[in-house]
């Protein structure tokens, strides 16, 4: 009963080296098909994120009509 855990050792190291392989695999694709790393922040989901985190700052200062 004492190794118990030691059985879930194993899927959870494969599951975290998939993890990480599947992060590095995108870095390596987007670098072999346009020869560059991609820039942080240059895509439509990260363009969208910070019009929503600037959207969601200005309500959060802007002062209240109560």
């Amino acid at each position: 009963m004492s190794l118990v855990w030691m059985e879930a050792l194993l899927p959870l190291g494969i599951i975290g080296g998939m993890l990480c392989v599947m992060g590095n695999a995108q870095y390596y694709i987007h670098r072999a098909a346009h020869g560059r790393p991609k820039h942080i922040g240059n895509d439509m989901w990260d363009v969208a994120m910070e019009r929503r985190d600037k959207k969601l700052i200005e309500q959060a200062t802007a002062p209240s009509s109560n």
